[in-house]
């Protein structure tokens, strides 16, 4: 049995982490997480009280985060500012959790020669064109274009620096998006979900033509773990689930998984410097550590997505409509 702590816990990926580490293992976690609008304290209910603690409090907090690293066995560290939209609203947030926090941490895990993991995003290398055969690899060099994905990227380059020029113990994994249960309602697919739900018609950003390469949320977890425990020191490894699929194919599977007509959404103003596309190729992660993924039908894991948040509104309803009203206001 191993204690880890995990940071953002309580945010999306980092919850279906948890939740999959303790459904999974034997292992211990504590969850550091500063509650911000995308954490949600709900996301981690029902969890077992001897093998679950959850401390409240921020990864830009040196003294707290030493306490917590110097009990771990090993750090994952999924906290970060992480919405694209948001970034280009006020940046700022952005830099002070996923530089600053990240460098906290790996400071901490330098001083008590803790095992790190950092979780990134495919987002770090850009976007590919539409018609490209190419994926992203563990060797597509850095062409991040936000003020999210350059901070990601800020981040995984302290990550590598500190495990050359400090040993740190650290891995790193990008990515691709994810989706599944205790997604925020700002994000594409819970936003679609959850305006069906209030009879609301979805909304496609421009022609909808941009590609996404979905990955359900628990895959993403059995990666991490697998490279957390067979994962070699200092390499980076990709996740993803050959799951490609543009924005108009999604949100018109939605609509017909929810019974409506394939065509009932509305094109809005296209986001500033929207990426055109995203693949990876995870072939490293399958031959060398013997990773699969288990959700490899999408519309299945889409449908059961769907069933998630129909029964769960009270889980979600808290954050929709400020979410909507910030939408509108940007005309999306």
């Amino acid at each position: 049995m191993a204690h880890l702590l995990v940071t953002g816990g309580a945010g999306f990926i980092g919850s279906n982490f948890v939740h999959h580490v303790l459904d999974h293992t034997d292992h211990r976690v504590t969850v550091l997480d500063a509650l911000t609008y995308a954490g949600n304290r709900a996301s981690l209910d029902g969890l077992p009280e001897d093998r679950f603690t959850f401390v409240h409090g921020d990864i830009t907090d040196a003294e707290l985060v030493d306490r917590l690293v110097a009990d771990a066995d090993a750090v994952v560290h999924y906290a970060a500012e992480s919405h694209n939209d948001n970034s280009l609203d006020n940046p700022r947030p952005f830099l002070d959790t996923n530089i600053i926090g990240t460098y906290t941490l790996l400071e901490a895990a330098r001083k008590h020669e803790t095992r790190f993991h950092h979780i990134s995003t495919d987002e770090v290398y850009g976007d590919l064109e539409l018609d490209d055969p190419e994926r992203f690899s563990e060797s597509t060099p850095y062409n991040p274009s936000s003020p999210y994905s350059s901070t990601k990227a800020g981040s995984d380059l302290l990550v590598r620096a500190w495990v050359r020029s400090f040993g740190v113990q650290a891995t790193i994994s990008n990515c691709s998006n994810n989706y599944g249960p205790f997604q925020h309602v700002e994000k594409f697919i819970p936003r679609q979900i959850t305006n069906v739900i209030r009879g609301i018609r979805p909304k496609l950003y421009g022609a909808g033509e941009n590609v996404r390469d979905w990955i359900h949320a628990d895959d993403h977890s059995s990666a991490v773990l697998t490279i957390l425990d067979r994962g070699q020191i200092g390499e980076t490894y990709l996740i993803g689930a050959d799951g490609e699929k543009n924005n108009k194919d999604v949100v018109e599977q939605i609509l017909t998984i929810m019974g409506q007509p394939a065509d009932a959404y509305d094109h809005v103003t296209d986001r500033a410097g929207h990426d055109l596309r995203y693949a990876i190729d995870s072939t490293r992660l399958r031959t060398e550590l013997g990773w699969q993924p288990q959700y490899q039908d999408f519309e299945a894991g889409l449908a059961a997505t769907v069933d998630w948040y129909r029964e769960h509104e009270a889980w979600w309803a808290p954050a929709k409509d400020a979410t909507e009203a910030f939408y509108a206001s940007k005309g999306q």
